[in-house]
């Protein structure tokens, strides 16, 4: 039990371009441990305000400094100059995290460099990523769906978090830099939460292997946290966790699953077994689940469940138009079938008048069942469905009873 505990994961972090800088002086700034972190840009003055262990100016020679001017065919070329000098921090790290905000020059250009590195040197190579708010603009969103493809091609596994996202967990009077400290603060999530199940001692252990089962080639991944006081806290955290605004797909038919679940010490194993099957029944049925458990005092009565999915049968996971949020789960049947209820709403309507011609209709509706019976619809629903098409061959009986008003006037 000693000799493998004697064995520290070499974990390194590297933000590159301004997005991932921030998000990794965001990770020093809450003591994130067991991790070296690795600032790189193009950006000479950015990186004197960063706090990383390691700061690579890359581009001197292509930008001066001056950064990439959101050009990712510059910021391509940067990182591919300095490529010894990459290979040379990264090397002998077991896992490496890429972090970027994608959108701009450096990040989305230089990344993917990045991960090339990172991966030929041997080193589990996970990218954490942002999408960038709609309100950044049409060039921004288009150049990150082509540098998240072409990450996506160099990492093991590519977690992708969208801004637009953080708007419908934010409050409306949100300032426009508490959403980009937002940002920072989902990209601190994404790596924390993978490196804590293997830095940080466990009631459940799990270690860097453990993590590699489920990580190695396993392409898109999705990522997802949740918190919960009092009553069913785990359960609730759970659920909140695969349900977040921040996962753009649904967990289902995921074949490797990391949980973690971290509480105080009165944190208990009935409340462990109900959070964990809730995520269990969420993932494919033969999904590989790596479940660890964190006592941490610090988090008082609050649970918090972090969820990573990844293995899709079809390399990435289902898109899903609507969120599966708690406070947005009565908008997603409208969002979903918006033509349905046009469809349907005649119906309902003329069902109850046949059902009450007799007591309460004048001209029309009597006729309607007679109609009807002599047709002999066979189920009542099925006769509903097919009411407008029996209605469209009677075009001055549907015209009298629904559109009187136009006639009169």
């Amino acid at each position: 039990m000693a000799a493998p505990q004697n064995y520290l994961a070499v974990i390194k972090v590297v933000g590159i371009g301004g997005g991932g800088v921030n998000a990794v002086n965001r990770m020093i700034e809450v003591g994130l441990k067991g991790v070296e972190f690795i600032a790189v840009n193009t950006d000479a003055q950015a990186l004197l305000m960063s706090d990383a262990d390691v700061k690579l100016d890359v581009g001197r020679e292509l930008t001066r400094g001056l950064g990439a001017g959101a050009d990712p065919e510059v910021g391509k070329k940067a990182a591919e100059d300095h490529q010894d000098e990459i290979e040379d921090v990264l090397r002998g790290a077991d896992m490496v995290f890429v972090t970027a905000g994608e959108g701009g020059g450096t990040g989305t250009g230089g990344a993917p460099v990045v991960a090339r590195i990172a991966r030929s040197l041997g080193a589990l190579t996970i990218g954490v990523v942002t999408r960038p708010f709609t309100f950044e603009g049409r060039r921004r969103s288009v150049q990150a769906d082509a540098g998240i493809d072409a990450l996506r091609a160099e990492v093991d596994t590519l977690i992708v978090i969208p801004n637009d996202r953080l708007l419908q967990i934010s409050d409306r009077s949100v300032s426009v830099l508490d959403a980009f400290h937002s940002a920072d603060q989902v990209l601190l999530s994404g790596v924390q939460g993978i490196t804590d199940l293997i830095t940080t001692p466990g009631l459940i252990n799990l270690d860097f292997a453990d993590v590699k089962s489920v990580m190695q080639g396993a392409g898109s991944a999705l990522m997802g946290i949740g918190y919960a006081r009092g009553d069913d806290r785990a359960v609730q955290a759970a659920e909140m966790a695969i349900s977040s605004p921040l996962l753009e797909a649904s967990i289902d038919g995921a074949h490797g699953v990391l949980l973690s679940i971290q509480g105080g010490s009165d944190l208990g194993l009935f409340e462990i077994n109900e959070a964990a099957r809730l995520v269990q029944e969420a993932a494919h049925p033969e999904a590989n689940i790596i479940f660890g458990a964190v006592i941490d005092d610090a988090l008082g009565d609050e649970v918090r469940v972090t969820v990573i999915a990844a293995g899709f049968d079809s390399g990435s996971p289902t898109i899903r138009r609507d969120s599966r949020a708690l406070g947005q789960v009565s908008t997603a049947p409208a969002r979903q079938v918006p033509h349905v209820p046009s469809q349907s709403r005649p119906e309902p309507e003329q069902v109850p008048a046949f059902a009450t011609a007799g007591a309460s209709s004048a001209n029309a509706n009597p006729e309607v069942p007679a109609f009807l019976s002599t047709e002999a619809e066979p189920t009542p629903i099925t006769g509903a469905l097919e009411v407008p098409r029996i209605f469209t061959e009677d075009e001055p009986r549907r015209e009298v009873e629904l559109d009187v008003p136009d006639f009169l006037k």
